[in-house]
């Protein structure tokens, strides 16, 4: 039986997009010189704020197609969205209707409107940020864990605690499949063609269907333990999983082969986000920081320290920029202060 993020570690779908080539990477002519670069600029911009968003824990972070809007999902059954303004998050919203924990959401992949999200009131709830209103709620079968939007727009995925995965048709609301799988499901994805799907499963291996027929296309041994979150690179080289084995390995989409790992985690990985210009990975578990690594090298870029597990990251779309939120236990002197926060990593030091 799969289970919830907060508690195993189903990741946010932390969608990111090909954004515009921004200035700063310019300097990548190499790997090092790529890293050096990156380095230079989080050395001036290695600040993290924190911005209220909850009465409880976080679940789940995701940025709009268009980077303007970050939303967040939380165990208090309500999911924010910000307005990224400068070099903060302002609240714009706060999303009520779910009767249970918002266990995961995303983004329509080209709308920067719609948003959706699940929860574990065996719904779905498709959100408009310009009307703040739930245009449609999408009754399932079981309690709702994992999320995704398929990269055309037209189908919205759903993974239940009872290992079933319903297709939603995003125009009508309607179920057009449904899968029950002998396997924990963990996270799913489309690949960014959109002819398979992927699932990663709790035998530690890498599921793929052909899509829209749903037929298996093949299993890969990906890693000795639980596979826990999956996540496709915005240029459509690599995939990356992430493993109770506390490792992440990255995934040739072609030739469907491992091509690295990237071990500096001790704890299971339960989040992975690839930057906007897909150079970046950034992977995160109970360890107190998140690792930011080079993609073609997998050498440390960076490292973000936390105070408490991490839930959920989401790269930027089309900036050096991640979002993240962790397991913020209730501070000291003043007990709703830390619950609920929303993060953000690579602004400005003098900000």
């Amino acid at each position: 039986m799969a289970v919830p993020a907060a508690s195993m570690g189903p990741s946010a779908l932390g969608q990111s997009g090909p954004g515009s080539m921004a200035p700063w990477c310019s300097v990548t002519s190499g790997p090092t010189r790529y890293v050096l670069g990156m380095q230079e600029l989080f050395r001036g911009h290695s600040k993290t704020r924190e911005f209220p968003a909850h009465s409880a824990k976080v679940h789940s972070v995701a940025w709009s197609c268009d980077g303007r809007r970050l939303a967040s999902g939380s165990f208090d059954k309500t999911a924010s969205v910000f307005l990224l303004e400068k070099d903060r998050l302002v609240k714009e919203n706060n999303y009520r209707g779910h009767g249970d924990s918002v266990d995961q959401l995303c983004w329509h992949p080209s709308n920067p409107d719609l948003f959706v999200t699940a929860s574990g009131d065996k719904t779905i709830r498709i959100w408009d940020v310009r009307t703040t209103k739930c245009i449609a709620t999408v009754n399932t079968k079981g309690e709702n864990i994992n999320i995704c939007w398929s990269p055309d727009g037209q189908t919205i995925a759903v993974g239940n605690k009872d290992d079933v995965v319903t297709f939603i048709d995003a125009k009508t609301h309607r179920s057009k499949a449904e899968e029950q799988f002998k396997f924990e499901v963990n996270e799913i994805s489309w690949n960014n063609d959109n002819n398979m799907f992927f699932l990663t499963n709790g035998n530690g291996c890498i599921n793929i269907l052909s899509y829209p027929e749903l037929k298996p296309v093949q299993s890969i041994n990906a890693h000795p333990s639980n596979c826990i979150c999956i996540k496709f690179d915005p240029m459509g080289k690599y995939f990356a999983t992430g493993s109770a084995d506390a490792l992440v390995s990255l995934w040739d989409v072609d030739e469907l082969v491992c091509v690295r790992c990237f071990s500096r985690l001790d704890w299971p990985v339960r989040t992975l986000s690839f930057s906007h210009d897909g150079k970046m990975l950034a992977s995160a578990s109970e360890d107190h920081f998140i690792d930011i690594a080079e993609v073609e090298t997998g050498d440390k870029l960076w490292e973000v320290q936390c105070e408490s597990p991490t839930f959920t990251v989401a790269w930027h779309p089309k900036r050096p920029l991640l979002a993240f939120a962790c397991d913020d236990k209730d501070g000291k002197y003043d007990s709703s202060r830390e619950a609920g926060t929303v993060k953000l990593f690579g602004l400005p030091n003098d900000s």
